[in-house]
């Protein structure tokens, strides 16, 4: 058992060591670093640690800050800082041993094959390029989130989404006011705020927005948003049409999420097809007809 602890943790290593020197720009070790000041990219050191103009760069980018900002001193003040910072953490880890521990170096390893994974995807997508008649194609078929778009104020009452969140979603199925939903939360012991609120017919699934339209003056609405569960009232609707270039260009964000979500979908189905499962997990990842879960009596 030691022995294949000592092997896991060298596969660790050599794996997180092989991955850092193929994603960190300036390289590995004094050389690079050497290398990078000769070139004029260094723009800080931290103890053994540099900081580079193109890690600089990089945090822009991530950060989707426009050319034209990129100048500014206080900018640059707040996300150099920020990767001193970083710079400076890591070193006090490394000087912890902390990249010995296994969960670190899983934690590691997940992250490089997170960020592959996300720049594979990423160019995949970028390849398939968008013309204009897929723009006004999707804009045509989507009149909700463009020419049709609303803007709907609601009073709501928010709580936390947790493990009897689906009995009180069924005891306040035929609510009438939020009064009446602020009483049984309340009975129920779940916590719970009450709000005005704004939601975009854009961000609104269309079976929803269409029951909005279609509402009565006491209906109460439920809706899920991130970790919370909404249950509203609309106060006011206003239309608020999105037009022109600003149309386009989210037409054009949310073609690409359309097409990341199919390319994960068939990448989800060759990679299920390509693994091969031991033991148990080979029975719960199998085909339900092969492992006998959902057969009929």
């Amino acid at each position: 058992m030691a022995s294949f602890y000592r092997r896991f943790l060298d596969i660790c290593r050599a794996t997180v060591i092989v991955g850092f020197c193929g994603l960190v720009l300036v390289g590995c070790g004094r050389n690079s670093e050497q290398g990078a000041a000769k070139n004029g990219q260094v723009v800080a050191h931290v103890g053994n640690e540099v900081v580079t103009t193109q890690e600089l760069d990089n945090e822009f980018r991530l950060a989707n800050v426009p050319a034209d900002k990129q100048k500014d001193p206080a900018l640059i003040k707040q996300v150099l800082g920020e990767l001193v910072l970083r710079k400076y953490l890591l070193q006090q880890a490394l000087n912890s041993k902390l990249d010995r521990e296994p969960g670190v170096l899983l934690d590691i390893l997940r992250a490089r094959t997170q960020v592959l994974s996300n720049a594979y995807m990423s160019r995949k997508i970028a390849a398939k390029p968008i013309s204009q008649a897929d723009i006004d194609k999707f804009i045509a078929s989507n009149p909700t989130k463009f020419s049709n778009r609303q803007l709907v104020t609601v009073e709501q009452i928010a709580f936390p989404i947790g493990a009897n969140s689906q009995a009180a979603i069924d005891a306040n199925k035929d609510a009438k006011s939020l009064e009446e939903v602020d009483q049984k939360l309340t009975s129920m012991d779940i916590p719970h705020g009450r709000s005005i609120g704004m939601l975009n017919s854009s961000d609104i699934p269309e079976n929803l927005f269409n029951a909005i339209q279609a509402k009565k003056a006491d209906d109460v609405f439920f809706a899920r948003a991130g970790p919370n569960g909404l249950f509203f009232k609309v106060k006011s609707e206003e239309s608020r049409p999105l037009e022109g270039q600003a149309a386009e260009n989210a037409a054009r964000q949310l073609i690409r999420a359309d097409a990341l979500k199919a390319e994960i979908g068939i990448a989800s189905v060759a990679a299920n097809l390509e693994a091969k499962f031991e033991g148990e997990y080979a029975k719960i990842m199998g085909n339900p007809s092969e492992s006998g879960v959902g057969e009929k009596n």
